[in-house]
């Protein structure tokens, strides 16, 4: 297929006009496609809500407005991306068929503020952290430096460690429950995992591209005839409401706002990476300046807007990159009305109640893989990297110091109380280790030792998903 830049005219077919930005297909064409996107992520896009609204013990009706304000924000932040706007020499969004949705790269840091401060805390932590992701959009090309592949591999590695502890709980049945490691949950999680694994790999078409939502409803169906989930709040959800802000009233704690501030710079790389991922693979082109600051600087507003409405930060899906690579198909419109439905979507709480109503186990059996994926995106981005001698050393140090040392208050009480901070969260660490070991070290330009081959999947990890 003949690939279309965005300013290229001329009498196109609607089959035709798929393949370029501008345009109004026929909705029979479009919404299917638009639809394909919401699929795939769909499920990953309010499972982490669910795990952090658990972790701080929300209401059921706290955990349907974060829900809500998910989905909503998702819809808002896409059409950013798809439509922006400028203001002087500043675009916010990137004129580009980019999906968002609430990222996984946050679960592990925004479960020890849930546990610390409830909602509110990792709402402040989130809220302040935009700004940095802000910043970062606007000054990109002069901080790129000091986020290289090496570095954000290991902080991958870092969060994919994380989120497995996650979801091994989970896939227990949950963190304290009573029923924790039962023949049931059990029961539930290894069938819904299998389930997944099996559509990923055999699925075909909108079965192999929702595999998580179409798992999730195979749970959910097994987990009801084991007697496993509990639908009171269904029933009491009103069906149509309008997402308010200020639901929670954030708070503001130094050390957890310095862990997101880590965290959204990892988050702020992915958004970079599946910018040039689908100029690249749809256009044959790397994304200009303008298009890549554009998608960050969104990406930020996204974050800040969904800490103000109550929901997880926000960030560019990994996995509707991917399908854009896959198809080709990169109509705006098409990806318009698949964000109109998430925008519809969060009108809906008796939607928003049914999900979170998904039992712990059947979170834990769809999702692990993701997470597992994460550890092997981290593992991708450090062989894209090379096991040269000097890599190698800023690994161990990186390593040794952000995920062996890092992330145990008893092990660091005698360190001075600033050190303390910078070793509260092993992915902040992480991430703080390994640029100040990869500027302490740097690499020689005179010669650069042999690097491993990688194939060209590797090059652009889907960080925040997994996929």
């Amino acid at each position: 297929m003949n690939k279309i830049e965005p300013n290229d005219k001329g009498s196109l077919s609607d089959r035709e006009m798929v393949y370029q930005l501008d345009g109004r297909p026929k909705f029979s064409i479009a919404f299917p496609l638009g639809m394909q996107h919401v699929l795939a992520m769909f499920a990953g896009n309010l499972a982490p809500m669910l795990i952090i609204a658990t972790i701080a013990k929300a209401s059921e009706a706290d955990k349907v407005v974060m829900i809500q304000a998910g989905m909503l924000v998702s819809g808002l932040a896409t059409f950013l991306q798809l439509y922006p706007i400028k203001i002087g020499k500043l675009q916010f969004g990137s004129r580009l068929p980019i999906v968002m949705g609430t990222a996984f790269a946050f679960v592990p840091t925004a479960s020890i503020a849930a546990a610390a401060g409830g909602i509110p805390a990792v709402l402040g932590g989130a809220l302040v952290g935009s700004f940095v992701e802000g910043l970062i959009g606007i000054f990109y090309s002069r901080l790129q430096r000091l986020f290289t592949p090496l570095v954000i591999g290991c902080t991958l590695i870092a969060i994919g460690i994380n989120l497995l502890g996650v979801g091994r709980d989970y896939f227990a049945g949950g963190a304290g429950a009573k029923d924790y490691g039962s023949w049931q949950n059990l029961t539930i999680a290894f069938a819904t995992f299998l389930f997944v694994i099996a559509l990923q790999r055999f699925g075909k078409g909108a079965f192999k591209t929702a595999a998580l939502l179409i798992g999730l409803i195979f749970g959910y169906i097994i987990a009801l005839v084991l007697g496993k989930v509990d639908l009171s709040s269904v029933g009491g959800a009103a069906w149509a409401t309008v997402p308010l802000p200020m639901h929670f009233t954030p708070t503001f704690d130094p050390k957890i706002i310095f862990s997101f501030v880590a965290i959204y710079i990892t988050v702020a790389m992915e958004t970079i990476g599946n910018t040039s991922g689908i100029t690249i693979a749809a256009f044959d082109r790397p994304a200009t300046e303008q298009e890549t600051s554009g998608s960050v600087l969104a990406d930020a507003i996204g974050c800040f807007v969904a800490a103000i409405f109550g929901s997880m930060p926000q960030t560019a899906f990994g996995q509707n990159a991917g399908i854009v690579s896959m198809t080709k198909v990169v109509n705006r419109w098409c990806i318009t009305l698949g964000a109109a439905v998430l925008v519809i979507c969060g009108f809906l709480p008796k939607l928003g109640a049914v999900f979170s109503s998904i039992p712990s186990a059947v979170l834990g059996g769809a999702l692990i893989s993701v997470f597992a994926q994460i550890t092997i995106n981290g593992v991708k981005m450090l062989a894209q990297s090379g096991f040269n001698e000097r890599n190698i050393l800023v690994m161990g140090i990186t390593f040794a110091l952000g995920i062996g040392l890092a992330g145990n208050a008893q092990a660091t009480a005698g360190l001075p109380s600033w050190l303390q901070f910078i070793f509260n969260d092993s992915i902040a660490a992480t991430t703080v280790i390994g640029i100040l070991a990869n500027l302490i070290f740097p690499e020689a330009k005179e010669k650069i030792v042999e690097k491993t081959e990688v194939p060209e999947t590797a090059k652009a990890p889907n960080v925040a998903q997994g996929n």
